[in-house]
């Protein structure tokens, strides 16, 4: 018998494994003995056989005398040569009786037959994992002793495995020969265009039992089971923190070490992992790969597609378990829970304050660098986010976003829509928990804090006086120092106005525009304030109380002059003669008196006085001017007068005012007495007046 067909007559008293001849016996038991008489003189590796250790040679020479005629590729045996020209020729001799898949040598037909069988036979002594192939043993065998024998010629970098070493060599070389057939792209392993072309069949093959999700590599599913399970076997030395796949550390250790080993060609700005220079290239392309199916919109990452998905599906998988609301992504989820737990991981290194999002902190620090890099195109000014230069570039284009539902009012920002609302509902959610004052806005309710605290944070460069927010500061230096008064009115001319809010509320005085109407009794008004003012008329509310007495005020400046009655502060002097009073109009009367104004003469005597006092007869008049000093040469009238219609006695002027109404059915009754008084002064417009 010849060839295939000889008698194996040899056998193996360890395994039972027969073999044709006693030389190749003796080969095999070397197998079990552990002997290799064949030692290499370059890098004592040992071998069972001499023919073995021929080939090995070749390593270390680099000799490859075998050449493929078809491709040019060259090998180390006859036999690599002859599995080789298999790739060109299609032949798979060796066919897998169970499932039917061929390969083209019978060493690959053995491996895979281990599948079906879970056959690993060679097991590491070291930490027990068993493998298919030796060769695999091999390999993971330089894990525990560390070795890496190919190193590249270029950047010094060593591998474990041959193979490691040659789809190396691509990145410097730029070598990609497994191109996609669908758009081009090119990869630099088989692996990865495999991978790639499940992207356009949109085939996912490893599903997990536990969430039904997908995926395109049994590698993916393995670091997404971690999920559920909670498994981080990869933990950092330096802060402890752990994760689910080794990727993640070493990205994570770059933070610690401050490495970003990728860096844009074009920009040179660098990046600590190769996705984040892939993704950030798209900036330069203009590349969008990831399109919306609904309306169009693209995206630079699938991570952005899929979130942006969410608006269409209305999906929000991320509850917070303290509120219930809800998040379109685990991140944002995250971001909000630190609201309930107060954490604020991010601390300024020159203030201390701290944020919770790292965004936060970037822009803080800009407060201290002064750093603007947000310029307006049409005005160039400067701002620290790009959000603020949105919201400005509105005030060039005249964009306001933001409608009114009930009076068709716009604005430019959401915040300003919020608080023009409550102009409408009287909403002031916002109280002052010293004298119990609403506000609209929160940030007006801090500012009138400072009222309370004496804070004045905002303080001018030119007199160093104080103020409690940056609008007054601004006023003061435009009204005192720079005397500044850029508004003007279009129509009548009169330019002497500070701001434009000012001047808004002046020329409704041209228009006749009342916008704040009292819902009570239908009275309109130009300001705001006043409504709320006069709305206290009708509810009685006194919202200003002294704490001494328990007296209330529609205002907090009358409170404020009232408490110098129980402090017995009189803070308005007179600079002439040093006498005090408690309100400044008292001060400026007193002050006409040094300065010889006379500016009302008296109806009865001709001599002048500083005080216009409005009376109702000439007997109120002669009184009126006599308890003021006025109308010396008249004596011996006490400080009460009657009423000319019913001889009632009032001692106060506004009581004689009031109690005129009640004869004259009109409050004119100033008005006329002048008139009688002075025929030639006539006022504009002159009522008629009813006769008694």
């Amino acid at each position: 018998m010849t060839g295939r067909n000889k008698e194996k007559r040899y056998e193996c008293d360890m395994c039972g494994k027969a073999w044709q001849s006693p030389s190749q016996l003796e080969i095999h038991r070397r197998v079990h003995t552990g002997e290799r008489p064949f030692d290499c003189s370059d890098c004592s590796k040992s071998f069972t056989q001499l023919s073995g250790l021929q080939v090995h040679r070749r390593v270390h020479k680099g000799e490859r005398p075998f050449e493929c005629s078809d491709c040019g590729k060259n090998f180390k045996t006859v036999q690599e040569l002859k599995i080789h020209r298999r790739v060109h020729t299609g032949e798979k001799p060796y066919g897998c009786s169970t499932c039917g898949k061929s390969f083209t040598d019978s060493s690959g037909l053995q491996g895979h037959q281990r599948m079906h069988t879970g056959e690993k036979p060679y097991g590491c002594s070291t930490c027990g994992k068993s493998f298919t192939k030796s060769s695999g043993l091999q390999v993971h065998r330089r894990v525990h002793t560390g070795e890496r024998p190919f190193d590249c010629s270029d950047c010094g970098k060593t591998f474990t495995q041959l193979s490691g070493l040659q789809v190396h060599r691509r990145v410097h070389t730029g070598e990609r020969p497994f191109d996609c057939s669908d758009c081009g792209k090119t990869f630099i392993q088989l692996s990865g265009l495999q991978l790639h072309r499940r992207v356009h069949t949109g085939e996912r093959p490893f599903e997990c039992s536990d969430c039904g999700k997908s995926f395109k590599t049994a590698q993916e599913l393995k670091i997404h089971r971690r999920v559920h399970t909670g498994e981080k076997p990869y933990g950092c030395s330096t802060c402890g923190k752990s994760f689910t796949d080794s990727s993640g550390l070493q990205g994570h250790q770059r933070v610690h070490t401050g490495e970003k080993p990728y860096g844009c060609s074009t920009c040179g700005k660098s990046f600590t992992k190769s996705s984040g220079l892939q993704v950030h290239r798209r900036v330069h392309t203009g590349e969008r790969p990831f399109d919306c199916s609904d309306c169009g919109k693209t995206f630079t990452q699938l991570s952005g597609l899929q979130v942006h998905r969410r608006v269409h599906t209305g999906e929000r998988s991320f509850e917070c378990s303290n509120c219930g609301k809800s998040f379109k992504t685990a991140q944002e989820l995250k971001l909000h829970q630190r609201f309930h737990t107060g954490e604020k991981p991010y601390g300024c290194s020159t203030c201390g304050k701290s944020f919770a999002q790292s965004s936060g902190l970037q822009v803080h620090r800009r407060l201290h660098t002064g750093e603007r890099p947000f310029a307006c195109s049409n005005c160039g000014k400067s701002f620290k986010t790009a959000q603020e230069l949105k919201l400005h570039q509105r005030v060039h284009t005249g964009e306001k976003p933001y409608g009114c539902s009930i009076c068709s009012k716009s604005f430019a920002r959401l915040s300003g829509l919020w608080e023009h609302r409550r102009v409408h509902s009287s909403e002031r959610p916002f109280t002052c928990s010293d004298c119990g004052k609403g506000f609209k806005s929160c940030k007006h309710l801090k500012v009138h804090r400072r009222l309370h605290t004496g804070e004045r944070p905002y303080t001018c460069s030119d007199c160093s006086k104080g103020f409690t927010c940056s609008n007054s500061l601004l006023s003061h230096q435009q009204r005192v120092h720079t005397g500044e008064k850029p508004f003007s009115c279009s129509t009548c001319g009169k330019g002497c106005f500070k701001s434009s809010a000012e001047l808004k509320v002046y020329r409704r005085l041209h228009t006749g525009e009342l916008p704040h109407t009292c819902s009570y009794c239908g009275k309109g008004f130009t300001r705001s304030n006043s409504l709320l003012l006069h709305q206290r008329t009708h509810t009685g509310e006194r919202p200003y109380t002294c704490r001494d007495c328990g007296k209330g005020f529609t205002r907090s400046i009358r409170l404020l002059e009232h408490q110098h009655i129980h402090t017995g502060k009189r803070p308005y002097t007179c600079a002439q003669c040093g006498k005090g009073y408690t309100h400044s109009r008292k001060l400026l009367s007193h002050q006409r008196m040094h300065a010889g104004d006379r500016l009302f003469p008296s109806p009865l005597c001709g001599e002048s006085t500083s005080v216009c006092t409005p009376v109702a007869s000439s007997t109120t008049a002669v009184r009126s001017l006599t308890t003021r000093g006025g109308c010396n040469s008249i004596g011996g009238l006490t400080s009460a007068s009657s009423c000319s219609h019913c001889d009632k006695s009032l001692k106060r002027a506004r009581g004689r005012r009031e109690h005129k109404q009640i004869h004259t059915r009109e409050n004119l009754c100033v008005l006329r007495v002048w008139q009688g008084f002075y025929p030639h002064v006539q006022p504009v417009a002159a009522p008629a007046y009813p006769q008694r």
